[in-house]
C-alpha cells in the first residue's frame, strides 16, 4: 500500500507543480482570448471560459470552468454587464488570480432604457479592440515584468494591424448608399460598430439575448423595413434566427448573411480570429446593403405604367363604343 502511495505521489506531484509554475491566462469570451493571445504570444497559454459559438449572455459555468479559474494567474473579463455569471464563478473557485477589466478606458454606450446599464459589445469598434489589447499588455507587464518588452513589442505590431482594419471598415462602409445604411440584426450588438462607422442600428432584442422579444418591437421593426426599403437583414451566429427570418419572409427581403457578434468562429470558419470577425462582418454587411433596389422600383413603376395604359385604352374603347352607338341611333 505504501509503495502504491509513493508511486501516485510521484505521478501527481509533477502535474501539480507544473500547474503551479505555469498558471493559465483565462479569458471569459473568445474575442478577448484571441486579442490576449496576440499579446502574450508563446509565453502563456490563453484559455476561454465560454466555448466558441456559445452565447456568453446565457452561459452557465461548469465545474470544469471553476477548476480553470482556480488555476488561473490572470482572468480577463469584458465587464459592462456581459458576464453576469462571472462573480459567482470566481467566488466559488477560490482563485487568487488577478482579475482584469479589458474595457477600462472605453467610451461606453449607456443604455437609454435602463439606468446603470451599459452596452457590453465594445469590441465591435476596432479602435476599442486596441484598448482591449493595451489593457492586456499592461496587465501582463505587471504580472510578468521579466517579459514586459516582449508584450510591448507584440502590442505595437497588433495595434498597427487593428488600425489598418479600422481604416478598412470606414472605407468599405462608405460604399453603401446612405439611404441603405441600416443594419437590422437579431439583438443589439452593433451599436459601437454603428456609432463608429456610420450605420443606423435596429434589432429585435436589446443588448442581451437573455430577454424576450416584445410584439411592439417586432411591429416597429416591420415598419422600419417597409419605410426604409432596406434590401437585407442579418442573423447572428449565436442567436436563434427564427423571428428575423419570419420578418424577412413577410417583407420579401433577403437574409444578408450570418454575422459574428458575441463569439468568433471556429478555426475552419470565415472568422477564426477577432480581426477576421470584424473584417468578415464588414464584407458581408457591405455586400448585402449595397444591393440595388431599383429592380423593385422599376417593377412597381412598370406595373403602374401598365395600369395607366390599360386605363387609357379602356376610356378610348368606351368612347368609341358610345360614338358608334350614337351614330347607329
Amino acid at each position: 500500500m505504501r509503495r502504491l502511495q509513493i508511486i501516485l505521489c510521484c505521478l501527481i506531484f509533477p502535474i501539480l507543480l507544473s500547474a503551479a509554475e505555469n498558471p493559465k491566462i483565462v479569458a471569459t469570451a473568445s474575442m478577448i482570448s484571441d486579442i490576449a493571445q496576440n499579446i502574450v504570444g508563446d509565453k502563456f497559454e490563453v484559455t476561454t471560459i465560454v466555448p466558441i459559438g456559445k452565447d456568453p449572455h446565457k452561459y452557465e459555468p461548469t465545474p470544469g470552468d471553476a477548476t480553470m479559474v482556480a488555476n488561473a494567474g490572470v482572468i480577463l473579463k469584458n465587464d459592462l454587464t456581459f458576464e453576469g455569471w462571472l462573480l459567482k464563478l470566481i467566488e466559488n473557485s477560490g482563485t487568487k488570480a488577478n482579475v482584469v477589466k479589458v474595457t477600462e478606458g472605453v467610451n461606453v454606450i449607456e443604455s437609454l432604457a435602463y439606468a446603470n446599464s451599459a452596452d457590453p459589445h465594445a469590441w465591435m469598434d476596432a479602435a476599442n479592440g486596441i484598448i482591449y489589447a493595451e489593457n492586456v499588455k499592461n496587465a501582463m507587464s505587471i504580472y510578468d515584468p521579466a517579459n514586459k518588452d516582449f508584450y510591448e513589442k507584440n502590442f505595437i505590431a497588433y495595434r498597427e494591424k487593428l488600425q489598418g482594419l479600422d481604416n478598412y471598415i470606414k472605407g468599405e462602409i462608405s460604399k453603401i448608399p446612405e439611404s441603405q445604411r441600416i443594419l437590422i440584426t437579431s439583438h443589439d450588438a452593433f451599436q459601437y460598430y454603428g456609432r463608429k462607422y456610420g450605420i443606423r442600428l435596429e434589432s429585435i432584442l436589446g443588448t442581451s439575448t437573455d430577454a424576450q422579444a416584445q410584439s411592439a418591437d417586432i411591429v416597429k421593426l416591420d415598419r422600419i423595413i417597409k419605410d426604409s426599403k432596406v434590401p437585407a437583414v442579418f442573423i447572428e451566429s449565436t442567436v436563434n434566427p427564427k423571428m428575423l427570418q419570419e420578418l424577412a419572409n413577410s417583407n420579401d427581403i433577403t437574409i444578408g448573411g450570418s454575422l459574428y457578434s458575441d463569439s468568433i468562429g471556429s478555426k475552419d470558419s470565415d472568422a477564426p480570429t477577432y480581426y477576421d470577425m470584424l473584417k468578415y462582418n464588414t464584407d458581408v454587411i457591405v455586400k448585402a446593403l449595397s444591393r440595388k433596389v431599383e429592380a423593385k422600383v422599376e417593377a412597381a413603376t412598370s406595373k403602374s405604367n401598365n395600369g395607366l395604359l390599360y386605363g387609357i385604352l379602356g376610356v378610348l374603347f368606351l368612347g368609341a363604343f358610345f360614338f358608334v352607338y350614337k351614330k347607329m341611333s
